[in-house]
């Protein structure tokens, strides 16, 4: 697990004083960003490789509001990894209490759109995604 955190800006709220929920999507990929620097495999990294790893998917759920000036951790862990793509969670608290969740999923392909194979190509990377995804596994038992 990986814990980032930010605060909510002024300009990411609405005409309600709320956070517009649009901005959590942003504030997951902060945290992924942050997330994969922290592995060594940040995105400079990535595409001096000659790897880009778009979002195929997003979800997002949520569960209490947040406005200007709240701090928010952000829990990131990766929930599955098969060579080729992963899919990260994302728990978003206030005070210790969620206030969203989500998911992505991003694949690896080159930037001329052929798909990566990161175990065969990348084995470092791979071997550091087994052992992420090997601990949020244990993680998820120990709840």
């Amino acid at each position: 697990m990986f814990y980032f955190y930010r605060k909510v800006h002024y300009h990411e709220t609405d005409k309600m004083g709320i956070t517009h929920h649009s901005n959590y999507i942003k504030y997951m990929e902060e945290a992924r960003v942050s997330y994969l620097n922290s592995l060594g495999y940040g995105y400079k990294k990535l595409e001096s490789l000659g790897m880009i790893s778009p979002v195929i998917s997003v979800a997002c759920e949520y569960l209490r509001p947040t406005t200007f000036d709240d701090e928010l951790e952000i829990i990131v862990s990766l929930k599955d990894y098969n060579g080729i793509r992963i899919e990260i969670d994302y728990t978003m608290r206030k005070n210790g209490k969620s206030v969203s969740t989500g998911t992505t999923k991003h694949c690896f392909i080159s930037p001329n759109g052929v798909p990566i194979v990161i175990k065969k190509e990348y084995p470092e990377f791979h071997n550091i995604l087994m052992h992420e995804l090997a601990e949020s596994s244990n993680q998820e038992l120990l709840k």
